[in-house]
């Protein structure tokens, strides 16, 4: 490549990214917000509405239900109805229901809410990663994703301090600080919803903010990028929810989720067992730490998955990583000992993201993976349910989460193991493909 073409192509990937990945991420970050709040809530709205740990556990998993059954609806109706439409349409439900949920009085209400919650916003995650391939090629995605899926941690990083302050320093009108939060980062989510049917351009060819031929430079590597993926294939929505090599991948991520998100929204209970005497401020700032370590590492792992081409140890080792160090935080009883080992999980975690959403795109087409990914994206998301309510239900018997971590990070041994037995071809001449140690559907 000359150096001329070598700067023309630096120049519009970098316009691209700047133009997409900022405003995709203040979205994500705002999604992460409005369905992980609750775990600072409960510090606040358990004892408020008679929570138990069980019923807690339920009322933090039930959003996932919805966010399941009807995933892969949404991302037909994103097909259809094109990204810029339908993730606005996103955003404005789920904006609307998650400010509503501040006016829950029961343990029922907040069972009611947090399901159409999930429904709301289900399809939102996979819609963006196929979104991101109609303007990245397969050599960029890992790390676009990385930048994309960084705002789960930045969420919290913000959420964190941001939620508790609320709670403890906002009780307008005699309402609860708990309630105020849940309203307040509701709202949010209903303004974007407005920006996004105005910012955002659904395909390259529709992209005016682009120079003629910057637009005709980015098509046709697109398209030269879909011609040298040898392995890909096409094939109906049913025949994608079906596919074996789907269903390895999804339960993989339902493993993964079961970790990452019981962890989430248990942390705030976590870390209040620690001392009486922490304000709920000071369990934002605290529970900031792990998230700001998971965030530096995410980022770095995804640039060395790019570097080297490589998906399937780049998916793995995080996942190794996250299982030691779940272990270790459910052994030992030192706080500082106990949140080094948390973050340590949580970059495990989250460095397992980014690798793993850029293989389905490698043996997919573009209008398959739109479903693949939901179907991947919507079974695993069920670990959301499983993860929180199993914590709910060992912190309920046994009044220490100690057990629920070591059930976790026996689930995230298995999804390593699963990882390492994906049959992976790479080399210079042939892309990456993958596939479980099963036939293939046909």
């Amino acid at each position: 490549m000359s150096t001329e073409n070598h700067s023309l192509e630096k120049a519009i990937v970098r316009k691209v990214t700047l133009r997409i990945i900022p405003f995709v991420f203040l979205l994500y970050i705002v999604s992460y917000l409005d369905r992980a709040n609750i775990g600072y809530a409960a510090l606040q709205m358990n004892a408020e509405l008679a929570l138990s740990a069980e019923a807690f556990g339920f009322i933090s998993g039930i959003f996932f239900i919805g966010y399941f059954l009807f995933e892969v609806p949404s991302n037909v109706m994103l097909n259809r109805y094109g990204a810029r439409v339908w993730i606005a349409r996103i955003l404005l439900t789920w904006g609307a229901i998650a400010a509503a949920t501040a006016f829950a009085q029961t343990a029922t209400h907040l069972y009611v809410l947090r399901f159409l919650l999930g429904v709301a916003e289900a399809g939102f995650f996979p819609g963006i990663i196929v979104y991101l391939t109609y303007w990245f090629r397969s050599k960029e995605l890992a790390t676009t994703v990385a930048l994309f899926t960084a705002a789960i941690p930045v969420s919290y990083i913000i959420g964190a301090p941001l939620s508790t302050w609320i709670m403890d320093n906002i009780h307008w009108f005699g309402w609860s600080g708990w309630r105020w939060m849940l309203f307040l980062e509701g709202i949010p989510a209903i303004f974007l919803g407005v920006a996004c049917f105005f910012f955002l351009t659904d395909k390259p060819e529709q992209a005016k903010w682009l120079k003629p031929e910057e637009r005709a430079w980015l098509i046709a590597e697109l398209e030269s990028d879909r011609k040298s993926r040898k392995n890909v294939k096409h094939f109906g929505a049913l025949k994608a929810m079906t596919n074996p090599k789907v269903l390895y991948l999804s339960f993989i991520y339902f493993v993964y989720q079961c970790g990452s998100l019981g962890v989430g929204y248990w942390m705030p209970q976590i870390i209040k067992g620690f001392s009486d005497s922490l304000s709920h401020t000071q369990i934002g700032l605290i529970a900031m730490v792990p998230y700001v370590v998971a965030t530096i590492m995410m980022i770095g792992w995804s640039r060395s998955s790019d570097r080297h081409g490589e998906r399937k140890l780049h998916s793995a080792i995080p996942l190794a990583v996250a299982t030691v160090a779940m272990v270790g935080a459910g052994m030992v009883t030192s706080p500082v000992i106990a949140i080094a080992m948390i973050s340590l999980a949580l970059a495990g975690l989250y460095s397992f993201k980014s690798p793993f959403w850029a293989l389905p795109t490698l043996f997919l087409t573009r209008s398959t993976a739109a479903v693949s990914i939901a179907v991947i994206n919507s079974i695993g998301n069920l670990g959301g349910f499983v993860g929180p309510t199993m914590i709910g239900m060992v912190k309920g018997n046994t009044n220490s989460a100690a057990a629920g971590l070591l059930f976790l990070a026996v689930l995230l041994a298995i999804a390593f193991v699963m990882t390492l037995l994906m049959r992976v071809s790479n080399s210079d001449t042939e892309d990456d493909s993958i596939s479980a140690p099963i036939e293939e559907g046909r």
